[in-house]
C-alpha cells in the first residue's frame, strides 16, 4: 500500500502544531485511512530551535525545489505565513502536480482565483479549512453538508485577539491598552497587533467565506473595514445599559435582487444572541441558509494544535482520494 508523503513549509508554530497532531495522532490517521503518512521534507531554515518534537535533521532543506521537484512528495502545506514567497510557493507546488493544504488566510484572501484556478489547471486540490476558523470546521461544512442552502447571511467573529480583549475589558471593567499588553504577555496578540486590532484577519476570512457561500470575490481590501483599538471602557458600559455587547464581527448579507453587502466592524450584539456569549480567544461563526435555517459553529480559531488539527484533517481528505 502507497505511503501518502508530505513537504511542510514552514516549521513555526503552527507547522509544530500539525507535525505534532500527525505524531500524537498517527495511528487513528492511518488506521482511518489504511495506509502510512510520513512528512518527509520541511523546508525550514531554524533547524535548531527547542519546539518540543524530535525532527531527523535530515528531513530539513533550505531549497524549496527539493520538494516541488520530488516525486514521491503527493502533498505540499504551507504554513509560512504572509503573502510572499508563501502564494509563490503554493503556486510552484499546484503547477508541479502536489496537492496542496495551507492554513495561510493572507494568501488565499490576497490571490484566491490565482490559486483555485492553479488547483483546477492542473488537475489537483488546494484545501484551506484552517485558514479561517483554525479548527473549526467551517469550510468543508459550507462547501459539503449545506451546499445544497442558498445563503444568505454570515456573522462571525472570527479573530481571537479582539475578541479576547473586547471580553476583558466587558467583563473586567479594564481599558483597552491594559488589556492589549496583557494580551501579548500571554501569546493571544503578537507585537504588533495591527492585523487582529484592526480587522484585517478578519477582512482576510470574510473574503474566503463570501469567496464559498456567494460565489463572490471580495479583496480584503475592498471590504470596509473598522477595528476596536478606538474602543473605550465608557462604550462597552453604555452597550451593557443597553443590553448588548460589543463584539468585532465580520458580516456579510445577500439581498432578495442578488446584491451582497459586507463589512468588519465592531458591532452591538444583543445580551441574548448566541453570538454575545462568545468570550475570550474563542471564535463563532453564524450562518442562515434558505433551508437549514440558523447554525452556529463554535470553537479554538487559532493555535498550534487546533489548527493543525485542520490541516491534517484535509490532508486526510485529499488522502483519500490519491488512496482509491
Amino acid at each position: 500500500m502507497k505511503t501518502i508523503k508530505i513537504g511542510l513549509l514552514g516549521l513555526g508554530n503552527i507547522g509544530t502544531g500539525t507535525y505534532k497532531t500527525l505524531e500524537m495522532n498517527r495511528k487513528e490517521i492511518e488506521s482511518t485511512l489504511g495506509t502510512g503518512v510520513e512528512i518527509t521534507k520541511i523546508l525550514e531554515k531554524d533547524i535548531d530551535r527547542d519546539r518540543g518534537i524530535t525532527v531527523p535533521l535530515e528531513k530539513f532543506t533550505s531549497d524549496p525545489e527539493e520538494i516541488f521537484k520530488d516525486p514521491e512528495i503527493d502533498i505540499v502545506i504551507e504554513l509560512l505565513g504572509g503573502i510572499e514567497p508563501a502564494t509563490g510557493f503554493m503556486l510552484s507546488a499546484l503547477k508541479s502536480g502536489k496537492h496542496v493544504v495551507t492554513a495561510n488566510k493572507a494568501a488565499v484572501a490576497a490571490n484566491y482565483h490565482a490559486l483555485t484556478d492553479a488547483a483546477k489547471e492542473n488537475n489537483v486540490f488546494l484545501k484551506f479549512e484552517a485558514s479561517v476558523g483554525g479548527g473549526i470546521p467551517i469550510l468543508g461544512t459550507l462547501d459539503g453538508p449545506l451546499r445544497a442552502n442558498k445563503f444568505e447571511e454570515i456573522l462571525g467573529i472570527l479573530n481571537g485577539t479582539t475578541n479576547y480583549i473586547l471580553t476583558m475589558m466587558t467583563n473586567e471593567g479594564l481599558d483597552y491598552e491594559t488589556v492589549l499588553k496583557d494580551a501579548q504577555a500571554q501569546g493571544f496578540a503578537e507585537a504588533d497587533p495591527t492585523a487582529d486590532v484592526e480587522g484585517i484577519d478578519a477582512a482576510n476570512k470574510l473574503t474566503i467565506l463570501m469567496a464559498l457561500m456567494f460565489g463572490k470575490y471580495v479583496a480584503p481590501e475592498d471590504i470596509p473595514t473598522t477595528g476596536i483599538s478606538h474602543i473605550t471602557k465608557k462604550e462597552i458600559d453604555e452597550a451593557a445599559a443597553n443590553g448588548c455587547k460589543i463584539k468585532l464581527i465580520a458580516h456579510a448579507t445577500k439581498k432578495e435582487d442578488g446584491t451582497i453587502e459586507y463589512e468588519v466592524r465592531p458591532m452591538h450584539i444583543s445580551a441574548t444572541h448566541p453570538l454575545a456569549n462568545i468570550n475570550k480567544e474563542f471564535n463563532a461563526v453564524f450562518v442562515k441558509g434558505n433551508a437549514v435555517g440558523d447554525l452556529m459553529f463554535y470553537g479554538k480559531g487559532a493555535g498550534p494544535l487546533p489548527t493543525g488539527s485542520a490541516v491534517m484533517g484535509d490532508v486526510m481528505e485529499i488522502a483519500k482520494t490519491i488512496l482509491k
